[in-house]
């Protein structure tokens, strides 16, 4: 996928105001409107103008977008890293105007329908209204969903300045984490998002769970897997080993003749819940290194005394 430069496009610097985004969109789109435009490809440029202007009109999405910095130019190769847009609270997202098919895939993939949740709360017409509710990724650690825990959580809120630029607002929540969380649950805060209209109440903020990468564990749903490396003979004997948890290291028995990914299920060791998650064990048999002439000589007595091909079934 191509990065799209939305000011490039649309021909203004970085630091452009809202209103000058504005006018550099309507003297575009009247440049290119395919009914009036003589050019070529009037219609691909009236497109794109759309497209960037779609993106910096909006406070949210373009500080989204700005996250990327100036590190990437027009055409080249892009994908968004995970959780990019963490830490960023929206109150609204997804397409404002225009129809999906006219945007790219590159606009897709940053502002399709995991940008927000949507708009939350009553219009803003009328003397008293409900704010509109906010929406926030927020990341954790995989042990905070086994045991609970209060964090301090630091969120930015897109808005505009006097002057007209996109600047974000700093807060920072201090958040109970409850015990059994899950990836992509979302925890309400009531009152935390934007302020009412007259005597309206205040709308609600939304945190949605992400769990921060592990170094050696995955997470689905509710079940946690872990690989765990063993030794040729300890699979091939049977043993008795240490394994870590998030909830603390148990004893596992290996069953002789292990084979490498098994999965070796610990039931009710995942991630707590009314029904809980399960620790998946799967092992990963590895290789001492051959870096010795004792090792290597152990080596050539297997492969003497112990006639094994693992490539039988092959035919070969």
């Amino acid at each position: 996928m191509d990065f799209q430069d939305y000011y490039e496009i649309m021909g203004v610097k970085r630091d452009a105001t809202q209103d000058e985004i504005k006018r550099a969109y309507r003297k575009l789109a009247r440049k290119y409107h395919p009914d009036v435009s003589k050019e070529a490809d009037a219609e691909q440029r009236f497109k794109s103008v759309g497209e960037a202007y779609e993106v910096l009109k909006d406070p949210e999405k373009r500080a989204a977008y700005d996250k990327f910095g100036e590190n990437w130019k027009a055409g080249q190769d892009f994908n968004p890293p995970p959780d990019w847009d963490a830490g960023f609270e929206f109150s609204g997202g997804g397409y404002t105007g225009g129809d999906a098919s006219d945007y790219s895939d590159f606009f897709e993939s940053l502002f399709g329908q995991g940008f927000a949740q949507g708009r939350g709360g009553a219009g803003r017409q009328g003397f008293r209204a409900r704010g509109q509710d906010h929406h926030a990724k927020v990341l954790i650690d995989l042990e905070d969903a086994y045991k609970g825990a209060t964090r301090a959580i630091t969120l930015q809120s897109p808005e505009l300045d006097k002057s007209g630029h996109v600047v974000n607002r700093t807060r920072t929540l201090n958040v109970k984490i409850p015990k059994g969380v899950k990836q992509g649950q979302r925890i309400r805060l009531s009152g935390q998002g934007s302020e009412g209209m007259g005597q309206g109440p205040a709308g609600d903020l939304y945190l949605e769970i992400e769990f921060n990468p592990h170094s050696i564990y995955k997470v689905e749903g509710h079940d946690v897997y872990l690989d765990l490396p063993l030794t040729p003979w300890e699979a091939a004997l049977g043993a008795k080993v240490k394994v870590p948890t998030p909830d603390g290291p148990v004893d596992l028995k290996i069953a002789a003749g292990t084979p490498n990914g098994r999965k070796l299920r610990l039931k009710g060791r995942g991630i707590p819940a009314k029904t809980p998650g399960d620790l998946y064990v799967v092992p990963v048999i590895t290789l001492p290194p051959a870096d010795t002439d004792k090792a290597k000589e152990l080596y050539k007595k297997m492969q003497q005394e112990l006639p094994y091909n693992p490539r039988s079934h092959m035919g070969v």
